[in-house]
């Protein structure tokens, strides 16, 4: 790892580095990431050998027991997360997620539940201090959600988050049933990698269809009176995005063809993976529209993943973001199968 870095350094150094700008950015980003993964060995390989001062000090001062416990349980919590990075060693794992959740059949209960869901993923982000932005939302007649797309910006984003995709099933007393009756409800999720500029995914302008039309969102005047909100049809294989936060067309059409080229690489990504599959003799996953998990409102309540059978009975938290025990599950099923 450090004959690497050292490598990087020296590129770094060099004086037409940015003549090209591509291999300029990726290299920097490279090597960021590559020392900060060595910062880390660095910081947990001394932190493990203090220990040994610890326990020293424990076989005088008993009463230090509790508070040495505390520390290695921490300790082992972050070599945990470290182990579950290096699981997550895709092409795209490292980068920025773009979420898309769409209500199932069930009207204004599946579009709340949608919003349930938002709200889970928006405050998992902000948990693990993760930047994100409602790219495109478009609000129920009467309460909820009928589709909304948004960003998760920071390191290995997607990597947790492509856990995620899939058919999330609600079951609950409905608010909106005067008569309290048990109400199943489905979204489904969508999460994709942000593709960066130096990928190569090849877009036709002549294979786009490009509509303007007016923001019907939150957003002011602004957005509601002018056709700011874009969307970009590719016509060869159907692929629709579309982005109305921005204030701009401009800065509207941009993230529509960021988002674009997105579901352009993980249709690309998916088709690969089915051709390999296909060459092995394997049998062909349920993939996009699985139900993956149910959240258990009532009679009982219980959520669970049934692809790695975990589950848990602290539903609020889970709904309130608490969803890292069911991805490193899944992430951790997945080395298993390798």
């Amino acid at each position: 790892m450090t004959k690497k870095l050292d490598e990087l350094e020296k590129q770094l150094k060099r004086s037409n580095l940015w003549d090209d700008p591509q291999t300029a950015q990726k290299t920097t980003k490279e090597y960021a990431a590559l020392k900060r993964e060595l910062e880390t060995y660095e910081i947990l390989q001394q932190e493990a050998d203090e220990f040994e001062d610890w326990f020293d000090l424990l076989a005088q001062d008993k009463g230090l027991e509790a508070e040495i416990k505390s520390n290695l349980k921490r300790l082992d919590k972050k070599i945990g997360q470290l182990e579950l990075e290096k699981i997550l060693g895709g092409e795209m794992d490292k980068n920025n997620a773009i979420v898309t959740i769409h209500p199932g059949a069930g009207g204004t209960e599946s579009q709340d539940w949608v919003q349930m869901l938002l709200r889970m993923f928006l405050r998992w982000a902000e948990r693990r201090k993760y930047k994100t932005q409602v790219i495109d939302l478009l609000p129920g007649d009467e309460a909820g959600i009928k589709s909304v797309d948004f960003t998760v910006q920071g390191e290995y984003a997607f990597g947790y988050l492509k856990s995620e995709t899939g058919v999330h099933r609600l079951v609950r007393i409905s608010p909106f049933d005067a008569n309290h009756r048990r109400h199943t409800s489905f979204a489904s999720v969508f999460v994709t990698p942000e593709v960066e500029e130096g990928i190569d995914i090849q877009i036709d302008e002549k294979e786009l269809k490009i509509d303007t039309y007016r923001a019907s969102g939150a957003g002011g005047q602004h957005v509601n009176v002018t056709d700011s909100a874009v969307r970009i049809t590719h016509l060869p294989t159907g692929l629709v995005a579309q982005c109305q936060n921005e204030r701009s067309q401009h800065r509207n059409k941009d993230m529509a063809m960021k988002m674009l080229r997105s579901r352009l690489y993980d249709k690309l990504s998916r088709e690969k993976e089915e051709e390999l599959k296909k060459l092995q003799g394997e049998k062909k996953d349920i993939g996009w529209g699985s139900q993956i998990r149910s959240y258990v409102l009532a009679p009982y309540r219980l959520v669970k993943d049934h692809r790695t059978d975990f589950e848990s009975g602290n539903v609020d938290a889970i709904l309130d973001g608490d969803i890292d025990a069911f991805i490193e599950a899944f992430l951790s099923s997945k080395l298993n199968k390798a």
